[in-house]
């Protein structure tokens, strides 16, 4: 199979589909791969080394999208991308389509078999391509909150890890999946005061016994959230329906209530966002004050830390790469996890979660949507 690695495009985004080790293991196995030429600039990566490892260097993007039977990428397709795709062509990369209606179409449009990392399954009922950027927001959002409570930066200049004789920062975790959980855990590292709060009280039960008591755990409810959220100085959003749209936990009233300075580290807005209050950020300016609350609603946190996150990225997606490269299509009927990640084929959103987030009533729905949407 040819398979193609463009360059992102999306605003600060530093990553690529494809890591050099990865393309030496598709080419080792028969296989052709097609790299835009200054895919790799953002993990420091010139395109002699892709030559090296075997690929095939590309002028353009359109030269990629045009030669590839695949495309495997980092970030959503921006609409210069989808309107590139064509029928029989598998995109396979973060799609995060529940709040996102223009994607939805475009990729709906191109016909094209659109696979999205985020709704990959495994066999424990696991997200396993989600789980490794996961791993880097839920650290990153700690080291962004801290850097948010700074009074320079419009925060209530608290030192998240206090100093003795001073209380440290209390930091509030909605969500005790993997973001939650490497949040909470780097948070506990610098000394915080940390409570994590989440629905599944098997999973509640997992993380006292993880953090040995270093870390409160609450069941998620109306009051227990609003508590915590109006003392803490520090609130992650860390919560997770897969393929459908995150749930809105703090409200824009809950802001009038909250400490002054306080941040907010939106990890769900790729999904929408967790807050009511939030709207996706850049790197470039990553806050915004509502109400006297910083917001932090990066959209691509891992983009930050490219070189780590590339790596991590691609130890977990090469499996799924390779399985689609031998058989295509195919693999779904032999993979039922890789199959869960089917977002968009032959013209209709296949993932029923992604169909109800997007406001259709069943999947038969979607190609009326599109209709109607022209």
């Amino acid at each position: 199979m040819r398979i193609g690695v463009p360059t992102e495009i999306k605003v600060d985004e530093f990553r690529v589909g494809l890591v050099p080790s990865s393309v030496r293991e598709l080419v080792a196995h028969g296989h052709e791969v097609i790299v835009q030429a200054g895919a790799g600039d953002g993990i420091f990566t010139e395109d002699e080394i892709y030559a090296k490892a075997g690929a095939r260097i590309a002028a353009t993007a359109g030269d990629v999208f045009a030669e590839a039977q695949m495309i495997v990428k980092v970030k959503e397709p921006q609409a210069a991308e989808w309107k590139r795709l064509k029928p029989e062509q598998i995109l396979f990369t973060y799609l995060h389509l529940a709040p996102d209606a223009p994607q939805a179409i475009g990729l709906m449009e191109s016909g094209s078999a659109a696979i999205a990392y985020e709704t990959v399954t495994d066999a424990n009922g696991g997200l396993p391509l989600l789980a490794p950027m996961s791993e880097v927001a839920g650290r990153l959002s700690i080291e962004a909150a801290a850097l948010a409570l700074r009074r320079p930066t419009g925060g209530r200049g608290v030192l998240l890890g206090g100093v003795p004789g001073v209380r440290s920062a209390k930091v509030v975790v909605l969500g005790g999946g993997v973001v939650g959980t490497h949040a909470a855990r780097m948070a506990a590292g610098l000394g915080g005061d940390v409570t994590i709060i989440d629905k599944s009280l098997p999973r509640l039960r997992q993380l006292d016994e993880l953090f040995e008591g270093r870390v409160r755990t609450l069941a998620s409810t109306m009051e227990a959230i609003e508590n915590e959220v109006l003392a803490a100085d520090v609130v992650i959003g860390a919560v997770l329906v897969a393929g459908a749209s995150a749930p809105k936990l703090v409200t824009r009233a809950m802001l009038k209530e909250m400490k002054k300075g306080a941040v907010l580290v939106d990890v769900s807005i790729d999904q929408g966002g967790c807050f009511e209050t939030s709207k996706p950020t850049t790197h470039a300016k990553p806050t915004f004050e509502i109400d006297g609350i910083i917001h932090y609603c990066v959209a691509n946190m891992p983009g930050a830390v490219p070189v780590t996150s590339a790596q991590a990225l691609n130890n977990a997606t090469l499996p799924f790469v390779m399985k689609l490269a031998e058989k295509g299509l195919a693999a779904f009927d032999r993979d039922p996890h890789l199959a869960a990640g089917l977002n968009v084929k032959d013209g209709r959103i296949m993932h029923q979660a992604v169909a109800a987030s997007l406001g259709f009533d069943s999947l038969d729905a979607t190609r009326s949507f599109r209709i109607a949407a022209e």
